[in-house]
């Protein structure tokens, strides 16, 4: 009966042992498997540039496409590592993203496409170094070559860590062997646990009296990271054990060696901590993992147990010695020759001591990064290694910030009193597509490492005169009675203005403090006259001043006052150079745009940003103030924009506001629109008009930008007629009364003609008029406005 009783419990105990075993093994399935689920690493999101499309006639040394390339991770071939597949095939290898230039071709390997797609294309050039055909590896054309924009700046997570995940496939065999002889020689056949490494490890440590040898597999060692806190206890082991067996039955091993790369810790750079061998690679190296050599492999799986002790950096000579053992474990035990183990003992350490990074566009990430805060979890952003394409051109932002450097440089060594260090001398440019909204080039100061302020979008400052030409538009469009009233040669009054307002007399005077007498409309706004302009806005009325510049897309504070005119109220540069990209894009206004899509790691399209454009000025009426803005370039204030090569090219508008505190100038062609800021964060005086501080940056930029490709040509609308135009008269050139051509609305033109007798006749009466009104020339104070 005791027996049977016995036997009974015996029993009942090893059946609840089972079932606590079960359960124990379930949860850790469901542990391990929930992590796999949701990925085992936290992936930062990456910001792109604009892709890259190339199409026939492309010139490639124009492009600078060599250097785009190697920006995007291709690099140059080395035909020697082995020979090509077919004797036709070109010696690149897809997946290692190589490229290779010869005098008559240019062949690129695309890495990471999906299964069939092209992975290889040959571009055919011309003898003046232009794309005549693109082709993919069979010789069938392709339209186009459309390459991966270049990364501009990753969302990462609030660790401080960095890591570049790398495929098992692209590990190089060295590499792996390496590591598994030095960390976990049974790997390939123990089932998550090795006893026998476990019982060598107990006897070292007992025999010691301390730790000094471990017994955990590589699948431990994982679990370790992945799952479990650093405490020490019987539970935790159990744990880890239960783990490494569940992992090895649901995973196969080549699974959990990658995930093991990829996660090591392999030193620190800084704060920053550095895992995984691909990071590693490019940390200790500067090269893709899998161009290690078999030196630099058995360096990366010496350092594992202790990084900062083996670290090449901090000790060469420890560092050497571990190489050196690896090495001679991997020749023992057959792995590499003889030959080779010599080799690699004798390769230099051939460190990189890489600098740090400097972001392309640090103001516009930061600026895109608000963006998709608004729509996204930032959380999620930085863990999911999401695809933000932005609408960056990388290599007009290459421009912007090179003109804008070179600019403040330039300024400051001319005129050392601008040269400060506490506050130094600021400046702000960006570039937008007129028709689409999208921002192409963005510097919101010149660093952003000393002040993260970004003064294209956040800064409000006083436009001052490139405020004029929305005046122009005011009264040169349409309104509810029909034809405006107004026609480029309508003529405005340059004399003294006064104007009683509540606060008492405003009194505007030209930049030059002088008067003209009768002016046309277009003379100024090329040669930026305050009186005048300021005329012409109390004529067509201050409020419609205001609602023009809000059919611009100008949402800042706006009041119809008399000073209006001459742009008193404060903008950001984004803003007004995005009114200025309605005149280039003949009246359509399009939002801005600063980025275009964002792709999950598999390629599925989460968002795409959508065009929101609307047409809100007839292209006649726009193109009637780009008109004018162009012969402002040619024969006005912008006229210094000949020595860049623009005279012709651009339209474009300076602004100099009170005291010389802002400096501006927005100009664009059809299909590019640029506005630059130049002054002091506190307010401070430049002493100098925006023609000599903002317009000599706007022109190193658009000058970089027309040796890379030239810009289409203005083209007038329909809706306009050309008349010619007796210049001191207004009337039609008829005989004895020449002049030049000049735009119009149709229907606006002068009905009469001059003739000699006409003219006479009203000369006369011009003098007649003279002799009744008192002479002289007068000089009032007022607010400044180049």
């Amino acid at each position: 009966m005791r027996i049977r009783v016995f036997g009974w419990g015996v029993a009942g105990t090893v059946a609840l042992a089972l079932v606590a075993c079960g359960v124990f093994m379930l949860r850790a399935e469901r542990a391990v498997e929930a992590r796999f689920q949701r990925g085992l690493f936290q992936t930062p999101s990456r910001m792109l540039a604009r892709p890259l499309v190339l199409e026939r006639g492309d010139d490639l040394d124009r492009l600078d496409l060599l250097a785009r390339l190697e920006r995007l991770g291709f690099r140059p071939a080395r035909a020697s590592r082995r020979p090509p597949e077919r004797a036709e095939d070109p010696p690149v290898r897809p997946e290692r993203g190589e490229y290779l230039r010869t005098p008559d071709a240019l062949h690129l390997g695309l890495r990471g496409g999906e299964p069939g797609a092209v992975d290889r294309v040959q571009l055919r050039l011309d003898e003046r170094g232009r794309i005549s055909r693109i082709a993919n590896a069979d010789g069938s054309a392709l339209p186009r070559l459309t390459l991966e924009g270049e990364l501009i700046g990753e969302i990462q997570p609030a660790v401080q860590a960095r890591r570049k995940l790398v495929a098992f496939r692209d590990l190089p065999r060295t590499l792996v062997e390496a590591v598994i002889e030095m960390e976990d020689r049974h790997f390939l056949e123990h089932p998550g646990l090795d006893a026998w490494r476990i019982l060598g490890a107990s006897l070292a440590n007992l025999r010691a009296g301390r730790i000094v040898q471990g017994g955990s597999t590589i699948t431990q060692q994982l679990v370790k990271n992945f799952w479990l806190s650093p405490e020490r206890s019987l539970g935790r082991k159990l744990r880890e054990a239960s783990m490494a067996l569940v992992l090895e039955w649901r995973h196969p091993k080549q699974e959990i060696l990658e995930a093991y790369l990829n996660e090591i810790y392999l030193g620190q750079s800084g704060s920053v901590a550095i895992h995984g061998v691909g990071q590693a690679a490019q940390h200790y190296f500067g090269r893709e993992v899998f161009d290690l050599s078999l030196a630099q492999a058995a360096l990366l799986a010496g350092i594992i147990p202790a990084p900062g002790r083996y670290s090449p950096f901090q000790d060469p000579d420890a560092a050497l010695a571990r190489r050196a053992l690896v090495l001679g474990v991997l020749a023992e035990r057959g792995r590499i020759s003889e030959e080779a183990h010599r080799a690699a003992r004798a390769e230099p350490l051939l460190l990189h001591r890489s600098r740090a990074a400097s972001e392309p566009a640090p103001h516009f990430v930061a600026q895109v990064r608000q963006e998709l805060a608004e729509h996204w979890d930032e959380a999620l952003l930085a863990t999911r290694g999401l695809s933000i394409t932005t609408t960056l051109d990388s290599e007009l932002q290459s421009f912007a910030r090179r003109a804008v450097a070179r600019g403040l440089g330039r300024l400051e060594s001319t005129y050392p009193g601008l040269r400060r260090s506490e506050q130094p001398l600021e400046a702000a440019l960006v570039a937008l597509d007129p028709t689409t909204g999208e921002i192409l080039a963005l510097v919101g100061g010149r660093d952003f490492a000393r002040s993260q302020f970004n003064r294209a979008t956040q800064a409000k400052r006083q436009p001052g005169s490139v405020f004029k030409p929305i005046v122009a538009l005011a009264a040169l469009s349409r309104g509810e009675g029909g034809l405006p009233a107004f026609t480029l040669i309508s003529e405005l009054d340059d004399s003294q203005l006064v104007v009683t307002t509540g606060k008492g007399d405003w009194i505007p005077v030209n930049f030059d403090r002088e008067f003209r007498g009768p002016v046309t409309l277009r003379d100024a706004l090329e040669r930026s006259l305050n009186v005048p302009m300021a005329r012409l806005g109390l004529e067509v009325g201050p409020a419609r001043v205001v609602e023009t510049a809000r059919r611009l897309g100008l949402e800042g504070e706006l009041r119809p006052i008399p000073s209006l005119a001459l742009g008193p109220f404060e903008m950001s540069l984004l803003e007004m150079t995005r009114a200025y990209g309605v005149l280039a894009a003949r009246g359509l206004r399009a939002e801005s745009r600063s980025y275009l899509a964002v792709t999950a790691p598999d390629g599925e399209a989460l968002e795409q940003s959508v065009l929101r454009a609307e047409q809100v000025f007839d292209p006649s009426e726009t193109w009637l103030v780009t008109e004018a803005l162009r012969a402002a370039v040619e024969r006005g204030t912008g006229r210094s924009l000949a020595r860049f090569g623009l005279a012709g090219r651009v339209a474009g508008k300076t602004g100099t506001t009170n005291d010389f505190r802002d400096a501006w100038f927005i100009g664009y062609t059809p299909d590019l629109v640029v506005g630059v800021w130049v002054g002091f964060d506190a307010g401070d005086s430049l002493g100098l008009p925006a023609s000599a501080v903002a317009l000599p940056i706007f022109g190193r930029f658009m000058q970089a930008v027309f040796e890379q490709a030239e810009p289409p040509r203005f083209r007038a609308p329909a809706g306009l007629e050309f008349v010619r135009i007796h210049p001191e008269s207004g009337l039609r050139a008829g005989p004895g009364c020449p002049g030049p051509r000049q735009p119009f609305l149709r229907g606006t033109a002068p009905d009469r003609q001059c003739t000699v007798a006409v003219w006479k006749t009203a000369m006369r009466g011009l003098r007649w008029l003279r002799e009744q009104l008192p002479g002289g020339r007068s000089q009032a104070d007022g607010a400044r406005s180049e």
